[in-house]
């Protein structure tokens, strides 16, 4: 998938850090994760790997990443005291560090969320000038920055399925940007992600929540800070 950029992403984001990859990228990673998971978690393990994993704590990542949790946006100036924010909001957490693992982008970061009876594992990678893409959540491969609206359908993975939803997001007069599709196993369960250039409204998501073949369905607005 291309990576969308404008001329202020070029220059750099309004943020609160030193580091656009490490503090603006980081704080809008946990702000999609909040998205994703529905609101703030109850506890979270945070995972910093590879360049992160050594200086998280120098660069204020460990405080973006929190910051993002409670839905802060890079540039708010609560974020210099995020713990003591996410300690308030009773919002537990503890952060891990894995200095070598070849296989992911070097600064990535996993977000392992619990609460309200369920649980949610997500993978963000910040690309710099404060650019991000979700990866993978709870094992399935995706690639999106949630910067413009994006729907995520899991499903079982029946004949047709993807074509059916496809159809639904077009007869909302909504063109589909892109579209991912990941599967666990044949016949089991698959995981669609769409990113769109507009807009869906909150009847077609009923509709789509509805499907008795659909398990879940995250619609995210389109977080642009």
């Amino acid at each position: 998938m291309s990576e969308r950029s404008s001329i202020f992403d070029m220059i750099g984001p309004v943020m609160i850090g030193p580091s656009s990859s490490h503090t603006a990228g980081v704080a809008r990673i946990g702000r999609v994760a909040h998205h994703l998971f529905g609101g703030q978690p109850a506890q979270v393990v945070i995972t910093f790997y590879n360049s992160f994993s050594r200086t998280y704590e120098g660069h204020g990542s460990d405080r973006a990443i929190l910051a993002g949790l409670l839905d802060m946006k890079p540039d708010d100036e609560r974020l210099k005291k995020a713990p003591e924010h996410a300690l308030a909001a009773g919002m537990g957490y503890s952060f891990r560090a894995v200095f070598n693992a070849s296989d992911l982008h070097p600064n990535s970061i996993r977000i392992q969320m619990e609460g309200a009876g369920r649980q949610m594992n997500v993978l963000g990678v910040s690309r710099g000038g404060g650019l991000i893409s979700i990866v993978n959540m709870d094992g399935f491969s995706c690639n999106f920055s949630a910067q413009v609206p994006t729907l995520i359908v899991t499903a079982e993975d029946i004949h047709g399925s993807a074509a059916f939803i496809s159809s639904v997001i077009a007869y909302e007069n909504c063109n589909i940007a892109t579209m991912t599709v990941n599967r666990s196993g044949k016949n089991d369960v698959a995981r669609l992600v769409l990113e769109l250039d507009s807009a869906v409204r909150p009847l077609t998501i009923t509709y789509l929540r509805s499907l008795t073949w659909v398990k879940e369905v995250i619609y995210l607005e389109g977080l642009s800070e």
